[in-house]
């Protein structure tokens, strides 16, 4: 078997294919939520604390300089800000997953059934027994 129809028999599975457009939605619902944290969440919160713009929250480790080529050396910096919206980015999406798996278990899960009725040997030996203590 050639490694053409080899590929071509593992790229034509359903769970190559199934996991191709989960990728897709994934890096479609990814720039949602990105958008969603960073124009709908983060405004209002940084309004609250104060007019305080996430985005741009940094530490200036070294300024900006230029060397003695007459080249700009950028500035070292700790952008905390973008930390926090990645982490709100994370807990919307690790809460979006987690409803839509409670949904599918919720669909998944298999109705109780009641208790099998016990034996008839197991019934008779509960009459003896009864019969016994009196």
């Amino acid at each position: 078997m050639g490694m053409m129809t080899e590929f071509k028999e593992f790229a034509m599975r359903g769970n190559v294919i199934d996991l191709a457009v989960g990728v897709v939605i994934g890096a479609a619902f990814g720039k949602i939520v990105t958008a969603l944290v960073d124009k709908v969440i983060m405004p209002p919160l940084g309004l609250l604390i104060g007019g305080v713009d996430f985005s741009k929250m940094a530490i200036v480790l070294k300024e900006a300089t230029v060397d003695a080529a007459g080249k700009e050396v950028p500035a070292v910096v700790l952008a905390y800000g973008e930390f926090i919206n990645a982490l709100v980015q994370f807990v919307i999406v690790a809460f979006a997953i987690f409803l839509v798996v409670k949904a599918i278990n919720r669909v998944h899960r298999k109705p109780e059934e009641a208790p099998a009725a016990p034996p008839e040997d197991v019934l008779l030996l509960r009459e003896i027994r009864d019969s016994l203590k009196k």
